[in-house]
């Protein structure tokens, strides 16, 4: 009799495996009678129940079956086929662990657990059975009229709270996009730029060209002469240049977008961390029905909190709910009102504010360290988490390999390009959102 040991809480889950696993290795013949329960349960000093449950799940999934009074036996299972495919589930990939990222992260220390908690437990209280029903399409209405509020109190946003729309995230929101604007239009990107835009954009089967972004921001002629109906970018902090786009090359957009009946995807993916001065004004407050805007709360609450939003011109809302009315809302009612009372009760700012006074520090750190490693340029604008540095001399693979040997992940303007561009070569992206000022302090001159 076969012998078999158990792993693990669930021995039954864990005896039906190994028999399957004899089954399509072929072991265990089709035809052969297994072993009867009592028997098989006294070997193994497990219950009889156990080999039972074991044994049920052979029969529902058609690896055995029984016959009455005769006992168990191994179906004809065509072990060629399958034995090849019921590969055992891989051992989760152990990412490397650096003493300091510079590519991702945030500082997950620093997340209000009790405020959110609170908030929790006050959703429970006021909502209630009201948490299991359906989400609208658009979202929770005391969500999107928190967002709008906060939107016109941190950024001037004058935006009409019923053409907010709640989404699991930018990567849903892009596809969304398409699914408004349609597959047919040609979305222009930034190059370099952050790479899932354009890859979601493809999978939902849009075509994209991709724009040159210089030290001036976006190109506004490439973006011209492109053919595009879309432009998606970042005009107040682009990733990963930090490019400004200014108030001409903004107008000019603008511009653009009227005369060929396109729009413009404004993606003000870190608004909120603007460490020096006051934000800048957005593309959709100077011409709501040409610009999308959108953001998410990945980098201020959580990369795992998938909530996003954007605000849709009024005519390209009235399309979102004769495509999507039919559809509930992807986010849990329970996370959009905690979040909701998060914004209205002032709480979401105050962490944002203890957020950039952290955050301050550790892009002082990163300055400071810069200077003392000697490097030819900063490029850094005073916004979001990342700024550019350069060395004399040193390219991409040689910056890489030398911050490897101190323990640090690292990646440079060039591994962002979506197309050849020159001008690349030598500038690192140094992403502090993960970053601690000891860490950086204690990278080896």
């Amino acid at each position: 009799m076969q012998t078999y040991v158990l792993n693990g809480k669930n021995k039954y889950w864990s005896l039906y495996k190994k028999l399957r696993g004899d089954i399509l290795e072929g072991r265990l013949k089709n035809g052969e009678r297994l072993p009867s329960k009592r028997a098989l349960a006294e070997s193994l000093n497990v219950s009889v129940i156990t080999v039972q449950s074991a044994y049920d799940q052979l029969l529902a999934e058609g690896y055995a079956y029984s016959k009455e009074r005769s006992g168990y036996f191994v179906s004809d299972v065509n072990v060629e086929f399958y034995g090849k495919r019921d590969v055992p589930p891989a051992d989760v990939r152990q990412e490397k662990k650096f003493a300091l990222d510079f590519v991702k992260g945030t500082a997950s220390s620093l997340f209000p657990f009790s405020t959110w908690a609170k908030l929790m437990r006050t959703v429970l209280s006021d909502c209630g059975e009201h948490l299991l029903e359906r989400v609208p399409c658009d979202g929770d209405a005391e969500l999107k009229n928190a967002v709008s509020s906060y939107l016109y109190r941190a950024r001037g946003i004058d935006a009409d709270p019923r053409c907010v729309v709640i989404g699991a995230g930018a990567e849903y929101l892009y596809g969304v996009i398409v699914q408004l604007l349609g597959r047919d239009k040609l979305f222009a990107v930034e190059n370099p730029g952050y790479g899932k835009i354009s890859k979601t954009y493809n999978l939902n089967g849009a075509k994209c060209v991709y724009i040159p972004v210089t030290d001036a921001g976006v190109d506004c002629r490439a973006v011209e002469e492109s053919g595009a109906d879309v432009l998606h970018f970042s005009p107040s902090h682009q990733f990963p240049t930090g490019a400004v786009t200014p108030a001409s090359s903004r107008a000019r957009l603008i511009g653009w977008a009227d005369s060929v009946d396109g729009y413009v995807v404004e993606d003000d993916y870190d608004s909120e961390f603007r460490l020096s001065g006051k934000p800048l004004q957005s593309m959709f407050s100077l011409c709501p029905d040409r610009v999308i805007y959108m953001n998410t709360f990945s980098k201020s609450l959580a990369p795992s909190m998938r909530m996003g939003y954007m605000v849709l011109p009024p005519a390209l809302y009235e399309k979102y709910l004769r495509l999507f009315s039919h559809s509930a809302n992807v986010v849990p009612l329970f996370e959009q009102k905690t979040l909701a009372k998060m914004l209205d009760g002032g709480y979401f700012e105050r962490h944002i504010n203890r957020l950039k006074n952290y955050y301050r520090t550790v892009r002082q750190a990163v300055l400071d360290k810069a200077r003392q490693l000697c490097v030819r340029d900063i490029k850094d604008t005073g916004s979001g988490l990342h700024l550019l540095v350069s060395f004399d001399g040193a390219s991409d693979k040689i910056l890489k390999e030398q911050a490897a040997q101190r323990g640090i992940n690292l990646k440079c303007l060039s591994d962002y390009l979506l197309s050849p561009m020159d001008g690349t070569e030598g500038w690192a992206v140094i992403n502090y959102a993960g970053a601690t000022p000891e860490g950086v302090a204690a990278v080896k001159v």
